[in-house]
């Protein structure tokens, strides 16, 4: 069943700024509001987005304030998360998303954001945006594409994403698109926003991680039925991941083979989004179709 999809973005427009997760320095903040002033958006910035509280920004009741606070101000078209970490995962469940029925808007982040997305996409029937952050909006280590994409995502310009990267049985998958950070989808297993992924086109991306528990997280998925009528997987960037005492030995590639070895759909890698710097914006809900030869892939948005 298709999925709602908010209105694009037109200039003008006001966006909303929040900190759900992790904390951010206030400047990184002030930051983001004069990039997106040159994308002519008007900006506002949660009440509590540049508080700390440990590692978080503010209190689970302050974070849980400005994400519900920006869901129903009907003047917000769009909620950007102002960069992951950890704490989605404590609040999600006492956000009201109700008014998003009248008043769909877009709502953009990644990493631990992946709870938002899926909870958008299973519990509210939501389209959304997989992209970077304003923790990064500035980082010289990001490509052009990272943000370009993000703005054409808002504004209704994006098309496509084009990449180089290894696949095994390519074809011409389609489906909706479901996923996003792989420690984040395990978590998820059992809940609400559980994904559904049969049918699917299904992206996975992690980043400090063992090998091991790379490996472990996708048995877990498979266990639970999330590998095995997919319509496509897509590897997107599995950073810092590093061995243990005793040595996994085997490649990123090699264990997600090993795991979906016995399936017969396609497996595309090396797809730019996640912890990289080639972060490209895509759109988490949204039909698509991947064409591939000779190891360059388009994954075009229906």
């Amino acid at each position: 069943m298709s999925k709602i999809q908010p209105p694009f973005l037109k200039p003008g427009d006001t966006v909303g700024i929040v900190s759900p997760s992790w904390f951010i320095d206030p400047s990184r903040l002030t930051e983001a509001v004069s990039y997106l002033e040159q994308w002519k958006l008007k900006v506002i910035i949660g009440r509590n987005a540049a508080k700390q509280s440990g590692p978080f920004a503010g209190s689970d009741e302050e974070r849980l304030s400005d994400l519900q606070e920006m869901t129903n101000d009907e003047n917000v078209k769009a909620v950007i998360c102002s960069r992951g970490g950890y704490g989605l995962l404590r609040i999600i469940s006492k956000v009201d998303f109700s008014v998003l029925r009248k008043n769909p808007k877009w709502y953009a982040g990644f990493s631990d954001i992946t709870v938002l997305h899926n909870w958008l996409n299973e519990v509210c029937g939501l389209v959304s945006i997989h992209s970077d952050m304003p923790l990064n909006f500035n980082n010289p280590s990001k490509s052009p594409k990272t943000f370009s994409t993000l703005r054409q995502a808002l504004f209704g310009d994006l098309e496509k994403v084009e990449w180089s990267g290894k696949s095994i049985r390519p074809g011409k998958p389609e489906g909706e698109i479901t996923g996003g950070n792989l420690s984040l989808v395990y978590s998820l297993i059992g809940t609400a926003a559980e994904p559904e992924t049969a049918g699917k086109i299904l992206f996975l991306e992690d980043v400090g991680e063992n090998y091991y528990h790379i490996d472990r997280m996708l048995v877990s998925l498979k266990l639970a039925g999330k590998l095995e009528r997919l319509s496509a997987l897509i590897i997107g960037g599995m950073n810092d991941i590093t061995e243990t005492k005793v040595p996994w030995g085997k490649s990123i590639e090699e264990t997600v083979i090993d795991n979906v070895r016995e399936f017969s759909y396609p497996v595309f890698f090396n797809f730019p989004a996640g912890h990289v710097p080639d972060n490209r914006a895509f759109f988490v809900g949204r039909n698509a179709r991947i064409e591939s030869r000779n190891e360059k892939n388009v994954l075009k948005f229906l």
